[in-house]
């Protein structure tokens, strides 16, 4: 279901990577995902952690695959700290009063290897944590095509999610009016824009700064269904209904 997740990033990304050395550390880091509690611990607070216990990515990796800086860098006593944030705009590319923000941040140690990928609560709210942790837990045994860069879970652990679908008014009260809203026959699709705040975009990428997220909502129950959205070059599609009907099927693609 990941895709930033789904961009889940890293392992969604696995069939993207061009440099050979960024492929094998990558594919490293998918092999790991087949003893998930050997290697990752998840800690849901506010925000979803993801710890990478013995971690192999380097910093300039997500460099590389999304072709974008991150919007701060701070340094840690042991390492550093990334964080992408994206904010709300409008039609005119304006930012959105009052703030409409999230954001994904990054830890990696004094070796510059991840060991931290935190996402934050606005995020979670198209997104549940309980839903990305099974997402991420399936990979374990997902298959990559590297022909269409498509990367699909096995979703055996579908039966363990317990909690509810966001619903409209949950979603909105969060992110506000949507820039569009497009009607369907039985669903509604909002659009939304973020920006990302970054700078130094390599030419040819620039539009990888802009997010633009569809939300999908059924009209008879309100249930947000499926989210759709590019992340910093991500693109992540996660159809909760599949999830429903415990046939979900998870698909990354970074173009």
């Amino acid at each position: 279901m990941i895709r930033f997740f789904r961009w889940f990033y890293l392992l969604l990304l696995l069939s993207t990577l061009t440099g050979c050395f960024d492929w094998i550390r990558a594919y490293q880091t998918y092999l790991q995902m087949d003893e998930f509690d050997e290697h990752f611990a998840i800690q849901v607070t506010d925000e979803f952690n993801l710890y990478f216990k013995d971690p192999i990515l380097y910093s300039d990796d997500f460099i590389s695959l999304a072709r974008l800086e991150p919007s701060t860098i701070r340094k840690e006593a042991e390492g550093e700290s990334w964080r992408y944030l994206f904010r709300k705009i409008d039609e005119k590319g304006d930012l959105v009063q009052p703030e409409v923000k999230f954001y994904f941040d990054l830890d990696f140690n004094e070796e510059k290897r991840l060991i931290r990928w935190s996402f934050s609560p606005m995020f979670l709210q198209i997104a549940p944590a309980e839903f990305l942790e099974v997402s991420l837990r399936s990979l374990g045994e997902a298959s990559i095509n590297k022909e269409t860069r498509q990367l699909r879970a096995n979703m055996d652990l579908v039966d363990k999610i317990s909690s509810e679908l966001p619903n409209k008014t949950q979603v909105i009260t969060q992110l506000g009016v949507p820039l569009s809203i497009k009607d369907k026959e039985k669903h509604e699709q909002y659009r939304y824009h973020f920006l990302l705040d970054t700078h130094d975009i390599e030419e040819g990428y620039e539009d990888r700064a802009l997010c633009t997220v569809k939300l999908t909502f059924d009209k008879a129950t309100a249930s947000l269904v499926k989210m759709a959205g590019r992340f910093a070059g991500l693109k992540v599609s996660i159809d909760y209904r599949k999830y429903l009907d415990n046939q979900h099927e998870n698909l990354a693609k970074m173009i």
